[in-house]
């Protein structure tokens, strides 16, 4: 836990996990490999966070990276493996769509972690954050491209591409800004929230299920 952080910035945080996780294991129809897969990591980012783990940050490689590698790994064997690449299609991509619009209740987030002095402006809308825009449109898409098809696939997955370009550019910020060997910028208000649970769960839990969510829709579109 951050010190001075009010609880309610943690309890929002905390339902926008769970709300991710129960919208991803609705399209996966609650499987239980999913959940098994899912429980183990969020257990394992649980111990770690809480025991302060990764907020040592003068080791090399920075421990910062075993919040995003393994999602990463997994995302690489999901879509290069048989088995993989069955479970993706067995996603409901509707599901898979609306579940962006958690976004917004992330920039919410993140711009009271700015006010409290735990990330910099530029993660934040103010800044160089411009994923909402992903949140905000996602029920556009989900409703007139999915309820009532009027979208072409091309414009649904150049949205998709769009939006992943979008939250790769905040993941790109998020990192160089954080208080670790390659920060870039952020030195007066650097990115520690992301260190600290339950904000730990950011990297680790919600951007991968979003950018996966992404390279699913468009597999299922384009194949």
């Amino acid at each position: 836990m951050i010190p001075g952080l009010p609880l309610y910035i943690s309890i929002v945080f905390g339902l926008t996990m769970v709300l991710t996780l129960y919208l991803f294991l609705k399209a996966a129809r609650f499987s239980k490999y999913a959940i098994l897969v899912l429980s183990i990591w969020v257990g394992i980012q649980v111990f770690l966070s809480l025991n302060g783990f990764y907020k040592v940050i003068d080791t090399i490689p920075p421990r910062f990276v075993l919040l995003i590698i393994p999602p990463i790994l997994l995302i690489i064997l999901l879509f290069n493996t048989q088995k993989g690449r069955l479970f993706i299609d067995s996603l409901d991509i509707k599901v898979l769509s609306i579940i962006h619009t958690i976004r917004i209740l992330v920039e919410i987030v993140l711009l009271w972690l700015f006010m409290y002095k735990t990330i910099p402006v530029e993660l934040t809308f103010e800044g160089r954050n411009f994923d909402i825009i992903s949140g905000v449109t996602a029920p556009i898409v989900y409703y007139f491209g999915f309820i009532k098809q009027t979208l072409s696939k091309k414009l649904i997955i150049s949205w998709n591409i769009v939006c992943v370009l979008l939250l790769l550019n905040v993941i790109f910020n998020s990192v160089l800004s954080s208080p670790l060997i390659f920060q870039k910028f952020g030195f007066n208000q650097p990115n520690i929230a992301i260190l600290n649970f339950p904000f730990v769960f950011l990297p680790s839990i919600i951007v991968p299920i979003i950018l996966f969510s992404h390279f699913v829709v468009i597999r299922r579109l384009i194949k």
